[in-house]
């Protein structure tokens, strides 16, 4: 009995063959990309975004550094509050809360109707707090690590730090954060940031 031979596929039936896998290859690749992109940017949100655009342009700060401080300090729950008693989304600490309405915010002040330390909870207030205060220290020092460290430990730890060759060859840059905590949330936040750079602005 003759044995039947398979017949080969032509060079063009190869050719499409080959062509359909790469397309498929390319299209679940670019939809993975679309997944992990909307995870991420999910994972990264921009919530409160017209209280953030609007302090971000006028005290002068980048609104994505907002962003990651607010994802940093209270992952975007605006009745945060911390084991220290800091509040809201960008957590003010009650002192703070005074200084900053005290040196910038005095109208606050002027009558029974004014901001008291509860309306921290509602974010545009809070926004408007916290925004004032980081472009006060980005102002102050013109470096975002000592200003970030500044916004966490106070500008009085900073000022210190960077008296201490210890810490700061320059007297200008920190070299070192000799409290672990600042130093991580300095990291969390840089790389928050980035993240949201990488995400909203490429």
């Amino acid at each position: 009995m003759l044995r039947k031979h398979k017949q080969k596929p032509d060079k063009l039936t190869v050719a499409i063959r080959i062509l359909t896998a790469l397309i498929i290859i390319a299209v679940t690749f670019l939809l993975v990309r679309i997944a992990i992109r909307y995870i991420m940017i999910d994972s990264y949100p921009q919530r409160y975004n017209e209280s953030v655009y609007k302090y971000a342009e006028e005290y002068d700060v980048d609104p994505f550094l907002i962003f990651a401080i607010i994802k940093t300090e209270s992952g975007f729950n605006s009745q945060a509050v911390s084991n220290v008693g800091a509040r809201g989304l960008m957590q003010i600490m009650p002192d703070t809360f005074e200084w900053i309405r005290w040196k910038w915010f005095p109208e606050d002040m002027e009558d029974e109707n004014g901001l008291d330390f509860d309306d921290m909870f509602v974010p545009d207030h809070n926004i408007r707090y916290g925004v004032r205060l980081i472009a006060y220290h980005l102002h102050y020092y013109e470096n975002m690590e000592n200003s970030l460290a500044a916004y966490h430990a106070g500008d009085a730890n900073v000022d210190k730090w960077l008296k201490d060759e210890s810490f700061s060859s320059d007297g200008k840059t920190l070299n070192k954060i000799p409290i672990p905590e600042t130093a991580h949330y300095v990291r969390k936040v840089t790389r928050a940031y980035e993240k949201y750079l990488e995400l909203y602005t490429t």
